[in-house]
């Protein structure tokens, strides 16, 4: 690896030559004797590429490991920093304009105690995830309706069409935040909003047959995919709780788990309607909790996202296995909890009202909610057991499901 000393001393040859550091940076020197930074890495076709950064001593060695870094992050997001020049420039060299990420966290800041704690949490996230490894370091004046599109495709690209809408949205009124404080002039983000893909509405995809069922789980479950990933999805299934309340499950709302009343109290504030849901744990989810234990006792979240563990697991983590387990269009992580309540319903029809507590279908009126939870508890357990008992029958042990694949004892 390089040091100011060796690039301070190096001196013009005959020819050009480099001087290596590490990860693909390198210093050009030049028959001039100008220095120049550059990496090199591959591009998605693998073709090898030469990115210049800027010339030593304008950048100095720490702030080009910086820039390499700022590159690698684009690569590993699918953006060639070469190929979008629009992006690059502001990642190599950050202006003194008060960057793009900056101004969100200000305009964050003014509204997140207007939001619940729970919608607070996803607005942050998702920039976080989506927008600012790409435009963060950019300031507005940088930022064009062609770089916002270019951001959107990304996260259209993966199927999250819906998330793309909203970040659209955020990222528009962080622009009139910019404005209204003299810092942009306009809103490329309004402009782009014809272009994007429509949102198709209606009821989300489900197979609500409990033999076909079984046969997704088990091929679902033979994918290549990070155990984590796969235990979130066998949870899934299990307490029919909705996908945002098993990918935000936090270790301190479990209780009891080696006693005899286990139970998962999901808190208000993750919960859709805002009401505490509790959920009665069967043998065959607390499995799955123990086995998740040795990649993410160390984090809150009990599934973790794997790049940046102390946040939890990727939106569309679940759904991307379903996808590519062939069930694109046909079920969504959503959608097993209209699979346990079309199986329980038909089978259990006497039960419907006690279902309907399961799925936190729950009157409006709050002391006789209350009453019925606590009423019905017992045989909620019991349904969670029968179902539990249907929704397995053939299917992988949880030693099964994670053995052969990467198992570390957490998330470095």
């Amino acid at each position: 690896m390089l040091t100011d000393t060796k690039i301070r001393t190096a001196k013009a040859g005959e020819k050009a030559y480099r001087l290596a550091d590490s990860a693909g940076l390198f210093l050009h020197v030049m028959t001039s004797g100008s220095k120049i930074w550059r990496m090199r890495y591959r591009s998605p076709e693998g073709k090898e590429q030469t990115l210049t950064l800027a010339p030593y001593p304008e950048m100095s060695l720490q702030d080009a490991r910086r820039a390499r870094d700022a590159a690698k992050d684009m690569r590993r997001q699918g953006v060639d920093p070469i190929a979008h020049k629009k992006i690059a420039p502001a990642l190599i060299r950050p202006s003194s304009e008060s960057s793009f990420e900056a101004i969100t966290r200000e305009w964050y800041d003014l509204r997140m105690d207007l939001w619940r704690p729970r919608h607070a949490h996803d607005v942050i996230s998702s920039l976080e995830r989506d927008v600012f490894p790409l435009i963060g370091k950019l300031p507005p004046s940088q930022i064009t309706p062609r770089t916002i599109l270019h951001v959107l495709r990304q996260i259209e690209d993966r199927g999250a069409i819906e998330t793309a809408h909203r970040i659209r949205q955020r990222i528009s009124e962080i622009f009139v935040h910019a404005i209204a404080t003299d810092r942009a002039e306009s809103d490329p983000a309004a402009v782009v909003r014809p272009a994007l893909r429509p949102v198709k509405r209606g009821k989300q995809p489900a197979i609500t047959d409990l033999k076909e069922a079984r046969e997704m789980i088990r091929k679902t479950e033979t994918m290549s995919a990070h155990p984590v990933t796969l235990l979130a999805m066998r949870l899934l299934y299990l307490t029919a709780v909705r996908p945002g309340e098993v990918r935000g499950a936090q270790w301190d709302e479990f209780h009891d788990l080696s006693g005899h009343d286990p139970v998962w109290i999901i808190p208000a504030e993750r919960m859709k309607m805002n009401r505490e849901h509790v959920v009665p744990l069967t043998p065959a989810a607390i499995e799955v909790i123990e086995a998740v234990r040795p990649f993410s006792d160390r984090w809150p979240h009990l599934f973790p996202n794997s790049r940046r563990p102390r946040v939890s697991l990727c939106e569309n983590a679940i759904g991307y296995l379903l996808n590519r387990a062939g069930y694109h269009g046909r079920h969504v992580p959503h959608g097993f909890r209209a699979t346990f309540s079309s199986v329980m319903n038909e089978r259990l029809p006497q039960d419907h009202a006690i279902i309907e507590l399961m799925l936190a279908h729950v009157s409006k009126d709050r002391v006789a909610a209350a009453y019925n939870r606590a009423q019905h508890f017992e045989r909620r357990r019991e349904l969670a057991h029968i179902w539990a008992t249907l929704i397995l029958d053939g299917q992988k042990t949880v030693d099964q499901l994670v053995s052969g694949l990467r198992r570390s004892r957490s998330f470095t």
